[in-house]
This record gives structure tokens, C-alpha cells and sequence, in this order.
């Protein structure tokens, strides 16, 4: 049992591997701390803990751990909530972008009852549910988006077989030029540093620099190019790591008029091939290698494998590429010289649009047969822009750096809240699982830092970002899965406790639905909030919705009036995907989404899995999730956990089934493990739940966006339940 943190002694925190010395002087801080929080309250005693800086990045982390567990050692999740470990000032909050303006409307939309923004938020974003036109027409004058002829209106409802409206309707704009020029508001200049970037393998050399003007004109040159091989119109692929050059041929395609179609660069010739025929792409940006340490993984072979069509290849290692291309393919060089000399330097006329034109053609991670085409239009990135402006409060000044590639939703999301808000766009030409990433993270200052979980805990296990300074990280990012308390909390502890802002949502979103917010306190992978003009509800089975604010598990309902999210889907039908089947909502349809969510005491949300990853066990309906939690805790051996129900062939309840991937070089037999994963889940969960089965395995199967494939462990075990 965990012992209060009034209990530690000096042998506690040598345990945690301090020296003596060290131990001596941390105990005599500790306790002054103590008394200084003056309330028998873990969340004022974390939050003076933290405050006073009392743990710093660079302690050992058994130490954070032991601080953290101490303090919240008695603390009962189920009556008060999640435990807290970041709180906003009201002086820091009035300083971001979403309180500054808070501060200038509040009153005015919401009368008497605003007070300041910590403890208006709630009033305030249920606000902008209730009000969205109000609020997107004063975000729209926060953001660089500027239209060549502006909106009739912000939001129109008229066409009542459209069920999330019509949104800046009669608006023409080019969403690409936006990111190019410069703005006041967003305090963008042509000196403005946009984009900066570091090779693997020149860990100790100077980064590389490119301001708003440079970027500019570097796009312009590639549209010119694209202009004199490509139609308006035209789709065309990227497949390539997210580089500097591939952020500017992504804004080139979208400045001339035309499609981008995302694809990630980890995809075979086969994956390749389908998303470029569900696009009708004409031709394809690639690069010959993927450089990886001493590693050069053919790219350009996958892609002629996959497409007849034109192929314009980079060279991974910034030379001209010495391999052999096919008769219709050219190389980035000859691509570029294609532009003829008096238009070089020429400004560049953009295609402007209507609001809702596709730019980008982006793919669902396709866990069951082919994926879901899904339109990114002009309106995307300003959802995208919106929610980071707010939830990110990404502000001019700021080094953003999400390692990502454009074929995943996060970059094109990573770019335009970058270009949109005024922030530099930061880039590590490598992989991010090395120390070369992390010093990158140094020596470029990121004010913000992306990540995924997976990501977080090989860093931590690896302890490959020991003896870097981090401090400059004001804030992290996360999503993409479900995150773990104490990899955050050694994420969160390399900044000195900077929130980590929990992200949540979909590629059909353009965003988060339920993300972190900085405004609010933060608990460890949990989402403080609904984002800004987003409305659900939670159902319970019977598909109705539970009260608002009371603590509840079920499958989310999302508001139908969502600015940014689809309409279409090029090769599924929209209205079955998304709204078939759906309850009514107070005269809404609601909008499926998929997701099964638990409401906390104190209305903190936990995403509980798929819809689709629920099972029901001994009558009683659970989550594959909520599950692996509690057994990835129940012993150090164990480094990754999946959990199944299966139903035995010969009928019956469900049965659970655990997978196990083990710490390298760890042996344990099964038995035992099944036993402690009994016990955790009977003592954490419910003590009706039994393991029926548990498997040890080299890796869980997933996706290339790394989503756990519990469908292929299902088919797997459908002959080995009896």
C-alpha cells in the first residue's frame, strides 16, 4: 500500500536513487513545502510541490513516481475525481489566447454570470455550442484567413438535408495563400522565421532556418512547376516523410488549384496503390530513400510498383538522385527547371475557392477492408487553426514540433495551426525515437511539443533523452491512443510539469472533439473538456443520452453542427457511415463517431475504446481499454497488454482473453501472470471478471498509425476458445 508523502523519510527517497546528501536536502524541502500548502489537500500539496519546483526534470524518475503516488496515495477516484497535477493561474489564464478573449466578450455574451476565465470557461464554451456563429465570428479575426470575397454568413441552416449546415457560404479564399502572407493580427512578417529543420545525423550542426518570404517564394516556384504538368483540379500525391520540402509542394498543390492525396510514407506498393485509385491522383511526389541512421529504405520502388502515373522524385540525402527513374518520372531538379525563366520569380495568382472545396484528399487507418476517402476542405484548417489557437493557445513566437507525416491527419493539422497562428513550424528530418530527436527538441527551443504514447514510453524505457534540457516546452500534445499515467507523468516532469493537452477526434473531424484545455486544471490522461462549439451526448445502451454532468460510461453522440467536419466521403455513403441508425437529440441527428467515453466526478472525460473493442463479460458490458489499464499495472514485466472477449464456438458468454508483449529479456511463466491479472481485475474492476486465457507474444498486431488491431487477435483466437 502506498504511504502518505507525510511518511517518507530520507532512506524513502535514497530508494528512489538519491544520494545522501541529496535525499537529506530533498526531505527538508518537501516538508517545507508541506507546511507552506497549509491544507490536508493532495491537490494543494502537489500543486505547491510543483510550484516551488521542488521536482526537477533531471531526478531520477522513481522519485517523481514516488512524490506523485505519496501525495495522492488515499485519494478516492470514484468521489472526487481524477487526480490533478497542473493548475492554471488566473493571471496565466487571462494571458492566453482563449482568456484574453474571454476577458473582451465575456461580459458582454454572457452577462452577470461571467467572472473570469477559470471559472467561466464551462458557461463559456457551452456558449459557443449554443452560439456558434458568435463565436466563429470573432475567432475568424484571431486566425491569418483573409477571403477574396467574404461570407453571406457564418453559418447557414436553411438546407435541411444537410445535417451539419453550410458554413461561410458565397466565400471565396485560397487557404494555402493564407499560411503565405503576412499578418498583423497573428503578428506574421516576411522576416518571420516558418519553418526550421534538422537532419538525422547532424545532431551537432546548426539548424536550418526558412522565414515567411523564402517559404513563399519556394511554393510559388513549385506551383509555376505544377502548372506546367498538372490541370487544375488534378489530384496529386504526396508520399514522402514530412520535410521541408514536402510542406511546400503540400501548400504549392493547394496555392494552383489543386488536390493534395495524403498518403504515409510506411505504406507497401499494395496500400499505395488503393488510396491512389480511390483519388484518381494523376501523379505522384515521392523521395528514392527513407534515411534512417545507416538505414536507406527504398521508397521510390514501392511507389512504381504501385502507379503507371508521373512520378517526381527527391533525393533523401539533398543531392540530385543517382537511381534510375522510368521515362515518365522526373527528378525534383528537372521538375523545377520545368518552369519557364521569366516566371521564376514571378508572383504566383492563387485558384481561389469556395469554402467547402476539397484540398486534401486524407485516409481512415483502414483496420477492416478498404479506407474511408475523406475530403479535408478550406474549412478543415481552420477548425484545426481554431482548436489549437484554443486548446494549444499556440501564439506567435511559438516552435511547434509534432513528429508526424502528411499522410495521418496530424500534418496537415500540425501545419496550418503553425502557419494560421503565427508559430514556427519545426521539423526533425529522422526518426524520433534517438537522442538526435530530443537534442533537436533543445537546440530549436519547442515551446509545444506532439507525441503519441507509444512514442513517450520508448523514450522513457530507453532513457535516451537523459541530460537534454526541455524546459522551454510550455505545453505538450498527445493522442492518437490511449496514454499512460506514468509515461505522462515522466513526460510532463521533463518541463517542470507542463500540462500535457490530451487530444482526442478523428480524421473525418478535422480536430479534437474532447481535448485538454489551459484554462482548466489537468489530470493524467484524461480530457479536461469539450472542445470550443462542440457539442455530444453520452448514451446509454438503450441509445439515450445520461444527464449532463453526471458520471456515466457509453458511446458519444456527437452535435451535428460542426464546423470542419465532412460531408462526403469519395468512396462510402456519408449518411449511412456517420448518421444512420442515430438517435434524435433536441431536433438533431446526432453524429456517430464510434467512440465509447466515461464521464468522471468532476467531469473529466477517459476514452474507454471503440464501440466496436467493447465486450461483455459475466453480463456485465466493459471495455478493452479499461481492462488493459489496470493489467499493464499488475506487473513490471509487462510492456504492452491487449484484452479480447471471445465467445466459445460452442455458444456461451464471452471469455477473456489477455495478450502480453514482455520487457526484452524478461521470462515469466504464464500461470503465474494469469493469476496477478485475476487479481488486479477482480480488485480494480470487478470481482466477477476471470481471465480464461492469457498469451505471451513477440508484438500486438497494428495499424501504420500504430491503432491497436484487436479485430486480427479476435480472428486469431476463434478456434482456441472451446
Amino acid at each position: 500500500m502506498e504511504r502518505n508523502i507525510n511518511e517518507l523519510g530520507v532512506e524513502d527517497f535514497v530508494n528512489a536513487a538519491l544520494k545522501l546528501e541529496e535525499a537529506k536536502e530533498f526531505e527538508k524541502v518537501v516538508k517545507e513545502s508541506i507546511l507552506r500548502a497549509k491544507s490536508s489537500n493532495p491537490r494543494d500539496l502537489w500543486r505547491e510541490l510543483v510550484a516551488q519546483r521542488v521536482l526537477k526534470p533531471w531526478h531520477p524518475h522513481q522519485l517523481h513516481q514516488l512524490v506523485y503516488n505519496s501525495v495522492y496515495a488515499h485519494w478516492d477516484v470514484s468521489t472526487k475525481g481524477p487526480p490533478l497535477y497542473w493548475f492554471p493561474s488566473l493571471d496565466q489564464s487571462k494571458h492566453s489566447n482563449l482568456g484574453r478573449l474571454m476577458e473582451l466578450y465575456g461580459s458582454k455574451l454572457l452577462g452577470e454570470s461571467y467572472k473570469d476565465p477559470i471559472t467561466s470557461f464551462s458557461l463559456f464554451q457551452e456558449f459557443s455550442v449554443q452560439h456558434p456563429e458568435a463565436y466563429w465570428e470573432i475567432i475568424m479575426k484571431e486566425l491569418s484567413v483573409s477571403f477574396l470575397e467574404a461570407p453571406k454568413c457564418i453559418l447557414d441552416t436553411s438546407d435541411k438535408s444537410k445535417h451539419g449546415g453550410t458554413w461561410l457560404p458565397g466565400s471565396l479564399l485560397n487557404i494555402a495563400e493564407c499560411c503565405l502572407l503576412p499578418n498583423k493580427q497573428t503578428k506574421k512578417e516576411d522576416d518571420s522565421l516558418a519553418v526550421i529543420w534538422r537532419d538525422e545525423g547532424c545532431d551537432d550542426s546548426r539548424i536550418n532556418r526558412l522565414t515567411l518570404k523564402e517559404l513563399r517564394e519556394q511554393v510559388m516556384l513549385v506551383a509555376h512547376a505544377l502548372d506546367a504538368i498538372f490541370s487544375k483540379g488534378d489530384a496529386i500525391a504526396i508520399d514522402m516523410p514530412m520535410t521541408v520540402n514536402a510542406v511546400i509542394i503540400y501548400l504549392a498543390i493547394i496555392l494552383a488549384g489543386m488536390i493534395v492525396v495524403s498518403i504515409a510514407d510506411s505504406f507497401a506498393a499494395k496500400e499505395i496503390a488503393t488510396r491512389l485509385r480511390v483519388s484518381k491522383a494523376k501523379g505522384i511526389f515521392t523521395q528514392d530513400f527513407i534515411v534512417r541512421g545507416d538505414r536507406k529504405i527504398p521508397l521510390y520502388g514501392r511507389v512504381i510498383e504501385a502507379t503507371p502515373y508521373k512520378a517526381i522524385v527527391l533525393s533523401a540525402e539533398g543531392t540530385d538522385v543517382d537511381i534510375q527513374l522510368r521515362e515518365q518520372d522526373l527528378s525534383w531538379k528537372d521538375f523545377l527547371s520545368s518552369v519557364d525563366p521569366c516566371l521564376r520569380m514571378k508572383y504566383y495568382s492563387p485558384i481561389y475557392q469556395p469554402a467547402d472545396a476539397v484540398t486534401n484528399v486524407l485516409f481512415s487507418s483502414g483496420t477492416t477492408g478498404e479506407p474511408k476517402a475523406i475530403p479535408y476542405t478550406q474549412l478543415s484548417p481552420i477548425r484545426s487553426a481554431a482548436d489549437f489557437w484554443a486548446q494549444f493557445d499556440i501564439q506567435a513566437g511559438d516552435v511547434y514540433c509534432w513528429p508526424t507525416s502528411l499522410g495521418w491527419v496530424v500534418g496537415p493539422i500540425l501545419l496550418y495551426s503553425c502557419f494560421l497562428n503565427g508559430a514556427t513550424l519545426a521539423l526533425y528530418h529522422g526518426s524520433p525515437l534517438n537522442c538526435g530527436f530530443g537534442k533537436f527538441v533543445q537546440d530549436a527551443g519547442i515551446t509545444i511539443l506532439g507525441t503519441v504514447p507509444s512514442l513517450v514510453k520508448a523514450w522513457k524505457n530507453a532513457g535516451c533523452m537523459e541530460g537534454l534540457d526541455w524546459t522551454k516546452i510550455k505545453s505538450f500534445g498527445i493522442g492518437g491512443e490511449a496514454s499512460s499515467v506514468d509515461d505522462n507523468l515522466w513526460l510532463s516532469s521533463r518541463a517542470y510539469y507542463s500540462p500535457i493537452i490530451e487530444c482526442c477526434g478523428g480524421t473525418e473531424l478535422a480536430s479534437s472533439y474532447i481535448q485538454g484545455c489551459p484554462l482548466q486544471p489537468q489530470a493524467f490522461g484524461a480530457f479536461s473538456s469539450k472542445t470550443m462549439t462542440t457539442g455530444f451526448v453520452i448514451l446509454d445502451e438503450n441509445g439515450g443520452p445520461y444527464p449532463e454532468d453526471v458520471p456515466c460510461v457509453g458511446e458519444v453522440g456527437l452535435f451535428p453542427l460542426y464546423m470542419g467536419a465532412t460531408d462526403r466521403l469519395l468512396n462510402a455513403d456519408h449518411e449511412e457511415v456517420y448518421f444512420k441508425g442515430m438517435p434524435i437529440y433536441e431536433g438533431m441527428c446526432l453524429r456517430r463517431h464510434g467512440d465509447i467515453i466515461k464521464r468522471t466526478v468532476g467531469g473529466y472525460f477517459v476514452v474507454q475504446g471503440r464501440a466496436d473493442d467493447t465486450m461483455n463479460i459475466g453480463g456485465i458490458k466493459t471495455s478493452s481499454l479499461e481492462i488493459e489499464c489496470v493489467c499493464h499495472q499488475a506487473d513490471e514485466c509487462i510492456l504492452e497488454t491487449a484484452a479480447i472477449g471471445v465467445a466459445p464456438v460452442s455458444g456461451g458468454p464471452e471469455q477473456l482473453v489477455i495478450f502480453l508483449v514482455l520487457k526484452k529479456g524478461i521470462d515469466s511463466e504464464v500461470e503465474k501472470l494469469k493469476l496477478k491479472l485475476s487479481k488486479a481485475i477482480q480488485s480494480n474492476l470487478n470481482p466477477l471478471f476471470k481471465v480464461s486465457l492469457v498469451k505471451i507474444v513477440p508484438e500486438l498486431p497494428r495499424t501504420v498509425s500504430n491503432k491497436l488491431l484487436r479485430r486480427v487477435l479476435k480472428d486469431q483466437m476463434k478456434h482456441d476458445i472451446i
